[in-house]
């Protein structure tokens, strides 16, 4: 008996699903008509590994950056922190990072950048499945790149891989395992404070930085010597930390390792 289709999120209904190594057609450069025009009046969601580069990029704090540049979306159905990047507030509501000849942070671009025209969703958690990503292309009335002559013809994975997306899945499934982690089966919600904390781990690592180093987080965890020193100098070192530690903090996963107290010791002895 085969499965029912998975409920996909809003926006990808009515968008065309992309078959296994099925191809899509798709340029985009300066000399193309409608170029830049899909930086304009549209909602970019922005993951950790944005934040943190977007912010270093532009030479600021993660919490600056999330207070300054971003907007958090709250409705009924979300039952995780959404970080969005906020549009400038005036006529066509460009992306406050799009400059005269294109986007200014290119290099450190968010992955929903990186990925249009393709979409992406993970269906719903199933107890001892991993969820698959499914793909899905959007083919809008004003964009021009599919229309270009020679066109190149992608799959979902040879785009991912051209736009940089694959180098970067380290870190991104870090964090998309645990959005759809099965502890969520069901409709469970986290409480207001653990929301907090995924938020301050994933989004405000400058802040998880603090948590780690400046209260007696060190002192009630056991971590590899070399670790301590990694998470104090190295973003992405202590990014994949951040999701380490959440497995442990939210899902009671054996992801840490609690000190032993003196009582408990002297309990033992």
């Amino acid at each position: 008996m085969s499965r029912p289709e998975p409920a996909m999120p809003e926006f990808l209904r009515g968008e065309r699903r992309l078959a296994d190594d099925e191809t899509f057609p798709f340029m985009c450069h300066p000399g193309v008509s409608c170029f830049d025009k899909c930086c304009g009046d549209v909602n970019i969601v922005l993951t950790p590994l944005d934040v943190l580069q977007l912010s270093r990029q532009l030479g600021i704090g993660t919490r600056e950056f999330l207070e300054e540049w971003t907007l958090n979306p709250i409705t009924k159905d979300l039952h995780l922190p959404v970080v969005m990047l906020k549009m400038k507030d005036e006529e066509g509501r460009r992306c406050p990072l799009l400059g005269d000849k294109g986007c200014s942070v290119y290099k450190h671009r968010p992955w929903a950048c990186r990925m249009y025209p393709l979409g992406m969703a993970l269906p719903p958690a199933r107890a001892g499945e991993e969820p698959e990503p499914i793909f899905f292309v959007f083919e809008e009335d004003f964009c021009e790149g599919r229309h270009q002559e020679s066109c190149a013809e992608w799959t979902a994975e040879t785009w991912r891989l051209d736009q940089g997306v694959s180098e970067r899945d380290e870190l991104e499934v870090g964090f998309r395992e645990l959005v759809s982690h099965p502890w969520f089966i069901g409709g469970r919600r986290l409480d207001p404070r653990r929301m907090h904390m995924f938020y301050m781990a994933c989004y405000d690592l400058d802040s998880f930085r603090s948590f780690v180093f400046d209260t007696s987080f060190r002192e009630r965890f056991e971590l590899e010597p070399d670790l301590v020193q990694k998470l104090g100098a190295d973003d992405e070192a202590l990014l994949r930390f951040s999701f380490r530690w959440l497995r442990f903090a939210l899902f009671a996963e054996p992801t840490m390792k609690l000190r032993h107290t003196e009582e408990e010791q002297r309990g033992k002895s």
